[in-house]
């Protein structure tokens, strides 16, 4: 099979597309002939060098841990999933392959109506967005700030939140402003005097706060909010402790997964592609992806 996998540790480059050995499911997994992959930070770390929890084996390496295709080939013991049933789903790791095996459990169906494009780049944005508004106990009546409001996981969980009655403050770059305000959040800039911009927004004050963004907004998300208890980050894991505030915790589930495809379905779920690329354009991807700036998500169109 062909897969963008890399040979080494490095920069985007050592992204390469490579003929490898084509896996075969196993007791209670299916493998998958991949129609898309979505693209993201996780992705860009793996290739630079970090390992999961979990992980062994020899280069080379495919990164990509969440993806949308066809079932091809059914495990011993798999009565929930038949060849030819369209699906999208998650892994650790061999999304950007023609083909990926994985449990039967880490799938859902694909509906119709969703976009190969939309359904491979779905998961690590939802599941990220209702695991951490559950850490946060978002709920009716409370103000929610998301920094980076206008990524993949910030486009999730303003939909989320809003849904369980929260009222939601984003930041975001001034041309993603309108993207925001379509959600139905209340969009504030970047940059110096944010606190203050914030406390004007929300003169009742800010009950949690959700950082995809890092740095100068985990400082002000320590200023607004008193409980640090309600303050999650996606980017600063190694300074979370020290802080007193608290990272994703939970696992994904191919039920929440289902669920928020066929909220996209049904038109109630808005989820943004911002570029796709091709498997050879990997390394044009990451490239991306590392500038962390962009609305909505990447997505690789496998085949």
């Amino acid at each position: 099979m062909r897969a963008a996998a890399f040979a080494a540790f490095g920069g985007p480059e050592v992204l390469q597309v490579m003929e490898l050995p084509a896996p075969q499911a196993g007791p209670g997994q299916v493998r998958v002939r991949v129609r898309a992959a979505g693209v993201q930070p996780y992705d860009a770390a793996v290739r630079a060098g970090w390992t999961p929890p979990g992980v062994t084996g020899d280069l080379p390496r495919i990164p990509g841990n969440e993806f949308a295709g066809v079932v091809d080939q059914v495990g011993e013991g798999v009565t929930e999933v038949s060849a030819g049933d369209e699906v999208l789903g998650f892994s650790q790791l061999n999304a950007y392959a023609e083909y990926i095996v994985v449990p039967a459990s880490a799938v859902a169906a694909k509906p119709d109506p969703v976009p190969w494009e939309v359904a491979g780049a779905l998961t690590a944005a939802v599941q990220t967005a209702e695991l951490a508004l559950d850490g946060l106990a978002v709920a009716s009546g409370d103000t929610l700030l998301i920094h980076g409001a206008a990524g993949a996981v910030g486009t999730a969980a303003v939909q989320i939140a809003l849904s369980r009655g929260a009222t939601v403050i984003g930041t975001a770059r001034a041309e993603n402003h309108d993207h925001l305000r379509d959600l139905g959040a209340v969009p504030v800039v970047y940059g110096d005097g944010l606190t203050e911009r914030v406390r004007a927004l929300a003169p009742g004050g800010v009950d949690a706060a959700l950082d995809g963004a890092g740095g100068v907004a985990v400082d002000v998300s320590l200023e607004l909010v008193k409980d640090r208890g309600r303050v999650i980050t996606l980017v600063e894991h190694a300074k979370a402790a020290g802080l007193g505030i608290g990272v994703v915790q939970g696992e994904r589930s191919a039920e929440r997964l289902g669920r928020y495809a066929r909220l996209y379905a049904e038109g109630r779920l808005k989820f943004p592609i911002r570029r796709t690329y091709r498997l050879e354009q990997a390394a044009e991807a990451h490239r991306e992806i590392e500038t962390g700036h962009g609305r909505g998500k990447i997505a690789l169109i496998v085949g």
